[in-house]
């Protein structure tokens, strides 16, 4: 089957910076299959915005911590490929879906841990395994870190070292990858006005502007400052980016 069109699949892109992500891509000339774990309307508004671009899309329910689903998701990819776009491969895959659990490490429970585990990091390792078969030759994975992994935000260890782990791997997914030329950076966003754990920086407003003041831009982040990075990353215009850690974060603790 001949492509042309390149198709990113975004974890995650229902809201917040995966959603800005998605219509980034599109916005760049880039079709879009977007996950949602539970936002279905949320997700099909995404779809909606994405196709007043003039690209196509779709979106696929999926848990990125139930790693038993995932051979069932990635025939759904291959599936939804072919129906929905007349293709058979994917340009771009941006692991991006994830949650938040502040913690103290004294007090974090095991069961807090598997769950960021499974989801921030054996979902992401397991996961991008089993689509490389549907990843074309060429092609780009971002993966998607914190700078919660170069500074210290007390609470967030767990998070923040499964985080440090993704940014290890990303380095190994470019040097095993790079003979198929399918690059491999990781984006670390600083704190960003989202409803992630609940929304805290967002509304609070003590705590963003004790964030804020500690960005040399003088502000907190908004989901509109990483989705171009995102589809930046998986443009031609990096071809030559591989590898790398590039943080948005404002000039965040420096």
């Amino acid at each position: 089957m001949t492509q042309t069109q390149q198709i990113a699949l975004v974890t995650g892109g229902s809201r917040g910076l995966g959603k800005d992500m998605a219509l980034s891509l599109a916005r760049k000339g880039i079709s879009v299959i977007l996950t949602y774990n539970s936002k279905k309307e949320e997700a099909l508004q995404v779809v909606k915005e994405i196709e007043q671009t003039g690209q196509k899309a779709a979106a696929l329910q999926f848990n990125v911590g139930n790693i038993g689903s995932f051979d069932a998701f990635v025939t759904s990819v291959s599936a939804t490929l072919k129906d929905s776009f007349g293709a058979d491969k994917l340009h771009s895959l941006v692991n991006n879906a994830g949650i938040g659990v502040y913690a103290p490490f004294a007090e974090t429970t095991e069961t807090q841990f598997d769950e960021l585990l499974n989801i921030q990091f054996k979902g992401v390792f397991f996961l991008t395994q089993k689509l490389l078969p549907l990843m074309a030759d060429g092609g780009a994975i971002v993966n998607v870190s914190t700078g919660l992994a170069r500074f210290t935000t007390p609470g967030y260890s767990a998070y923040a070292a499964m985080k440090g782990a993704i940014e290890v791997l990303t380095r190994y997914q470019a040097q095993e990858l790079g003979a198929r030329g399918i690059r491999s950076n990781v984006i670390a966003p600083g704190a960003i006005e989202t409803d992630f754990a609940g929304g805290v920086v967002r509304d609070t407003k003590a705590l963003n502007d004790l964030i804020a003041s500690h960005i040399a831009l003088g502000r907190v982040g908004v989901p509109e400052d990483i989705g171009a990075v995102v589809a930046f990353l998986c443009s031609e215009e990096s071809r030559w980016v591989n590898g790398q850690r590039l943080e948005a974060s404002g000039g965040m603790h420096l």
